[in-house]
């Protein structure tokens, strides 16, 4: 997708860790000085792109 035209965001994912996982994860993104929604679109984009085409290999 070209970076200069950006999908709308118009979902939720609703994920359920622990309190100290979640505290721990927002406090490195700030420190990184990230979101934690950033981080986890980006992991998300990775993992499709990654999986996808291995699915897409035929054997």
């Amino acid at each position: 997708m070209d970076k200069s035209i950006k999908a709308k965001k118009n979902s939720q994912l609703v994920v359920r860790i622990n309190d100290a996982q979640r505290d721990r994860f927002v406090s490195l993104c700030e420190e990184l000085d990230t979101s934690a929604a950033r981080e986890v679109r980006r992991f998300i984009r990775q993992f499709l792109a990654e999986h996808e085409n291995r699915l897409e290999k035929p054997d």
